[in-house]
Parts: C-alpha cells; structure tokens; sequence
C-alpha cells in the first residue's frame, strides 16, 4: 500500500457510485423503480444488466438508443453488455462530451446470482476508472419471506449481505412480523457494520442510500461514523472489547465482523506491511475491511478499504478534526478469526497492540 500522493481534494470531484446487491427475488427491480422516481435522482445514472427485468413505465421513458435510456424525470439508464469497466467509461466520455446527462452519481445493479466482491475490484484496480469515480457503497436487499432461508443454503445471499453498508429488508409488509424481527436479529449479529432499513411496501428513503463514504478530504467525524458503524457499535467504551459477532447457519457461520482499534499511530512502513502479508496470506477470507488509520507524519486520519487481496489507494484526509486518534479498522471475514489478524499485526511490528 503506497503512501497517497498529496492532493487538493482527491475524493470531492469524483462520481459516487453505489452498488446495488442482493438475492434472487429481493426487490432490486422494485428498488430501482423508486430511485428513478425520486425527485432528487434527476440527474443518477443506474446501470442494469437488461431494460426487461427492470420493468420501467413508459410513461417515464423520453427517449432511447440501443444501451441507453433517458427518462422523464432525467435519470439515465444503461445496460450491461460488455464488462462494467467498459459501460462505467462510455458512460464518463459521453457525459464529458455533453451527449448524455451531466450525471452526478452511478447505481450499479448486479444479477441476484451475482458476487458482489469483483465489482468492487473493478473500480479499485482500473486506474482510468479511480481518476473519475470513487465507491459510495454496497446496498444489499434482504427479502423478509425468504431471507433467512437463502443465508442459510445459498453462498452469495450470505456474502451480499456480509459486505454491505447499508441492507434493506423488503417484502416486511407479506412476511409475518415475527419473520421480520428474526431475520433483522440475524443481519445484526452478522454485519452489525451495516445501517438497515424496512421498506415498507417497497419504498425506501433514497437517502439512505447515498452520499454514505467520505465524498471529501475534509469529511468530519460524523462523517466517517456514518461510514464505518452507523449504529455505533464500532466505538467500544474505554478498555472493552468488541466481541467477535459469529452467526450459526449453512453458510455465515464462517461470516466474523469485528473492529480492532490501534492505540498508538502506525508508520507507513508498518502498516504497508501488514496489509501485504495480510493479503498475501488469507486475501480470499477478507471479504471487506474498511477504516480509518492514524499514520505518522499525516496531517490527517487515513481512509483505506479493500475486498479480499485488493485495495483501493489510501486517501489522506485534511485533519483530525478533534476526533479521537485512534486508528480502527472494521473487518469482515470468513474463516478468518479476529485473534489471527490480531497476531499478524503484532508480529508484523505495529507499534501498539490492538484490542476490540
């Protein structure tokens, strides 16, 4: 991990984009649907993989061309027929170039099937992409009728819903209540990272769902909380321990999300390390880490994220702004203990041991 060249401000002027993730049947069509008739999405670009899945009105459909669709409200859609990086690049060119909306932010949606992990490499690994587009975050939709029985026996609603920051929980209004309770209790011990809403016959807030990463240097406090432990369980009372959140089950029970704070600052040299040993060795097993860490010499706390062996550049923020200096670091894993990462950081030679 390379010490980040400084800059003016090398996150505001970049497009956020928001992944859109969840099982067969969740509700993303639906989700959809209530982004592109939200007044303040007049100007998002939502990436689908076909116009048919996602049934939209024609009433809302202005004009089209083979790939992309303008609609009324000023939204633009476009769909998938090559790779993303390809679409994601069309789609910047045309908007420099004044053929399509001056869009300010992406809605990616993947197929129910669909591993979320390799999208989130596309944009951390092509640099034409970084320059122009930074992740907002990873929106997953947990359908309440038959959530708990897909976390159970399917792989991918398991690792959808582990690498969220934010998980919607739709059809609340056709699942029995207590269904509902059950499968929020399960998510909660599975991501307790990840902020959760009820859509309430399909609707969401859509704010919610937007401006969730830093979108500046100069992002305060309140800012990285909402990032990074909306609920606040990441901010443990002095000297406890996060405890290790581990859920029985098919296919989570590997699933641990746990925060381990650092007391003392790292060096670029120490903590570089850490991470390339890290992702050398268990890479595969980190399905998300993301945090923010105190470096010395940095005028301002670190923001890093990655998804199993790759990771997007650090970014310096401007100050600490108050905030408290103690590096954190949220991982979610699959059979990857926190005492494991623990260990390596120490033999690593952090200059502080971690604790939960």
């Amino acid at each position: 991990m390379q010490n980040p060249a400084p800059t003016r401000d090398s996150l505001a002027g970049k497009l956020p984009v928001s992944l859109i993730t969840g099982f067969l049947g969740s509700g993303k069509t639906t989700l959809l649907h209530r982004l592109l008739r939200d007044p303040g999405m007049n100007r998002a670009a939502v990436i689908i993989n076909e116009f048919g899945e996602v049934g939209i009105d024609h009433e809302l459909v202005a004009s089209s061309s083979e790939r992309m669709t303008l609609l009324s409200n000023g939204c633009l859609c476009c769909t998938v027929r090559t790779d993303l990086q390809v679409t994601l690049l069309e789609l910047f060119i045309k908007r420099r170039a004044g053929e399509v909306i001056d869009f300010d932010r992406v809605f990616v949606e993947t197929t129910g099937l669909a591993d979320p992990v390799p999208v989130l490499h596309t944009l951390q690994t092509d640099g034409m992409l970084g320059a122009q587009y930074r992740l907002d975050c990873v929106v997953t939709l947990v359908d309440a009728v038959n959530g708990l029985q897909n976390l159970d026996n399917t792989p991918e609603a398991a690792k959808q819903a582990a690498v969220a920051d934010r998980i919607v929980i739709t059809k609340s209004d056709i699942a029995p209540p207590a269904a509902v309770a059950a499968l929020e209790e399960r998510l909660q011990r599975m991501n307790p990272y990840a902020a959760r809403a009820v859509a309430i016959n399909g609707e969401v807030d859509v704010a919610f769902l937007r401006d969730v990463g830093p979108r500046s240097t100069r992002a305060t406090p309140r800012d990285l909380d909402r990032w990074l432990a909306p609920s606040g369980e990441a901010r443990p009372a002095e000297g406890a321990y996060l405890g290790e959140r581990v859920r029985a089950g098919a296919h989570d029970a590997s699933i641990r999300s746990f925060c381990l704070w650092f007391d003392k600052p790292f060096t670029w040299d120490t903590f570089s390390a850490a991470v390339q040993v890290l992702t050398s060795l268990r890479g595969p097993d980190l399905l998300r880490v993301k945090g923010v860490v105190h470096v010395a010499g940095e005028p301002g706390p670190v923001v890093v994220q990655g998804a199993q062996h790759v990771f997007h550049p650090p970014v310096t923020l401007e100050a600490w702004s108050g905030m408290d200096r103690r590096s954190r670091i949220v991982f979610i894993t699959r059979n990857l203990s926190r005492e494991s990462i623990e260990a390596l950081f120490a033999a690593i030679g952090t200059l502080a041991a971690p604790h939960g």
